[in-house]
């Protein structure tokens, strides 16, 4: 019986005898080191398959193993000479963690593949139109450099004092920081590390040689359902995020999924010739992806609205606040809880720091809006929105420059500055998470980042232009310019009454919110705000399908049960079991980063 108590141990229990170092010996010379060298790396492997496939998988995971492996060796090395002055401590892996992943995920918000790679003569050339001299412009390290600078760190200031809301109050999960500090517990817990899922990653690629092959190419519901994205797609990352995220996360995906994909597109693809050209593919902006796309986008900034206008009340309320801040936690609370809330709040970025750092960068505010709104959506689901709503910017600004006074250049330019800014600020949040959950302090946290985004400002557009010379697809160019070409003709060049469902979708996305938050407050005897689903998680669906909505679900089905099998070992030890399922198949997207740049194909095709 003491066998398996202590196997269910909690972690801080584990971890009670842990030296926790002051915030300023967390950031070591060896872990910026080790930083620098990973941060290079991963922005090789995410700047070839941003040219390649356009498809990134998650690196945080990957980056707090190998970060864990570099250290651990040399400081056993050094051990042995007696030369150790500082043990390696979860808080210096997770410092490392952040930085790597700060740095690598310039390379995706830089737009090296997309809106920069856009602007260049050479995709110009390959649209319809704007391939004149004022909308096109070379890419050079002299003005990449400089804007990248300019560009990333406004996101970073932008949300440092909103953490504590996020976090600890509204208890938002970042699957993905979720997942990466149960990985960095158990790496510095006397058990190590128990890894549930690395093998199903390699069985699912020997098996998926090409697009439309593998477990997910599978119609498990039949072929009609498939066409319609309804399916299992065997994703065990999927599951694992669906029993981290709140039931009604998850039913309200569903939901959304089964609204648009079940109902509505069907009923707008019978217009078809009437509302849009039949002549047009189903990838076109001007047909049935343009109401995906807006329709989706709409309900996003109606969510993110309310939400902005909430959080504005509520952090200028926290600006005025007198005295020390107090803990968020009542005596039921676990004990973990307790202590990360204290080690939370202990070392408080100071909030002058972040608005004078804010307004230093001549960021404009309006950009706080849907960055509230993207924090919120990858805290609850773990998807980043921060390229679509690049994607609004490109057509808003191009519309309003036109295509005489350079309309094309603008909306992408406009792009960047959006896409890196929301990437950036959602991506910090995630790490605070991870942080919260290591006993990290923020400060370390926040330095950290910046340091990594510097890094990573450096090292992209270096890292691109060995790329530069090569022959690769790039997708992802042509459509961002194909997306301002769209922009610079107007929003009367979209579908028949596709503006007009937008604003209706737009507007019920508010109601939704307000209508939650008045049964929050006024209705207390059955608690029916509870069962409302969240416009924001309807509204991812609309665009990519239900497909990953049937894999959280599961997730949620299977945590159910074992709440209903053991409530407490369910509460105490199910982030783990996710974090597992979670880590092990983005661990093997580092051997399959490997041999995609290897150009190594599958050597199967499983399909129906």
């Amino acid at each position: 019986m003491a066998k398996e108590e202590e196997e269910w141990e909690t972690t801080e229990n584990a971890s009670k005898d842990e030296f926790i170092p002051a915030w300023q010996k967390q950031i070591t010379l060896r872990a910026m080191v080790t930083g620098l060298i990973l941060s290079v790396v991963f922005n090789f492997i995410v700047c070839k398959l941003n040219l390649t496939t356009g498809v990134i998988p998650s690196l945080n995971v990957a980056a707090g193993l190998l970060g864990f492996a570099g250290i651990r060796t040399w400081t056993a090395v050094i051990d042995k000479f007696g030369m150790l002055k500082q043990p390696f401590t979860r808080q210096e892996n997770t410092v490392i963690q952040t930085c790597v992943v700060a740095s690598s995920g310039i390379a995706f918000s830089s737009g090296t593949a997309s809106y920069m790679l856009g602007m260049s003569p050479y995709i110009a050339s390959q649209a319809d139109a704007g391939n004149t001299p004022n909308n096109t412009k070379k890419l050079s390290i002299t003005w990449m450099l400089p804007y990248l600078f300019v560009v990333s760190f406004a996101g970073l200031f932008s949300i440092v004092a909103l953490r504590k809301m996020m976090i600890m109050k509204y208890k938002l999960t970042y699957p993905s920081g979720t997942a990466t500090a149960y990985l960095i517990n158990c790496f510095h817990t006397p058990k190590g590390a128990k890894l549930a899922n690395f093998i199903f990653g390699a069985v699912q690629w020997i098996v998926a040689r090409d697009e439309g092959c593998g477990f997910g190419s599978l119609h498990t519901f039949g072929s009609q359902a498939y066409a319609k994205k309804f399916y299992f797609d065997f994703s065990s990352t999927y599951v694992g995020v669906g029993m981290l995220c709140p039931y009604m996360v998850n039913i309200s995906l569903l939901s959304g999924a089964i609204v648009s994909w079940a109902i509505m597109w069907p009923m707008i693809e019978e217009k078809k010739g009437d509302w849009y050209s039949a002549q047009l593919s189903a990838t076109s902006l001007h047909g049935i992806q343009g109401y995906r796309v807006f329709i989706a986008i709409a309900m996003m900034l109606g969510d993110g609205l309310f939400h902005f206008a909430y959080m504005l009340v509520v952090t200028i309320s926290s600006f005025t606040k007198r005295g020390p801040p107090q803990n968020d936690y009542s005596d039921e609370d676990d004990h973990d809880k307790k202590i990360r809330n204290d080690y939370f709040l202990k070392d408080q970025i100071p909030n002058w720091a972040a608005v004078g750092g804010y307004a230093g960068l001549h960021s404009y505010l309006s950009l706080s809006y849907p960055s509230s709104s993207t924090r919120s959506n990858a805290g609850l689901t773990d998807w980043s929105l921060a390229s679509n709503y690049g994607k609004i910017a490109i057509l808003t600004f191009s519309y309003w420059v036109g295509m005489e006074n350079g309309g094309v250049i603008a909306g992408l330019a406009s792009c960047g500055l959006m896409m890196s800014m929301l990437d950036t600020a959602s991506g910090l949040m995630g790490d605070f998470k991870t942080g919260y959950l290591t006993l990290t302090s923020p400060r370390s946290m926040f330095l950290s980042q910046l340091i990594g985004t510097a890094m990573g400002c450096v090292i992209t557009p270096l890292v691109f232009w060995i790329f530069n010379k090569g022959s690769y697809p790039a997708p992802y160019g042509l459509m961002y310019r194909g997306i301002a070409l769209l922009g610079v003709e107007g929003f009367g060049s979209l579908p028949k009454h596709c503006l007009r469902l937008a604003i209706w979708f737009f507007l019920a996305a508010i109601l939704i919110n307000l209508m939650t938050q008045l049964l929050q407050k006024y209705e207390t005897k059955y608690g029916i705000y509870r069962f409302i689903p969240s416009p924001m998680c309807m509204a991812i669906p609309f665009y990519l399908g239900g497909y990953f909505a049937i894999d959280m679900c599961l997730g949620s089905l299977v945590l159910f049960a074992w709440q209903m099998y053991n409530k407490q070992k369910a509460k105490d030890f199910g982030p783990a079991v996710a974090s597992g399922l979670i880590c092990g198949e983005s661990l093997w997207g580092i051997p399959a980063s490997v041999l995609a740049l290897a150009g190594v194909k599958a050597p199967i095709c499983m399909k129906a």
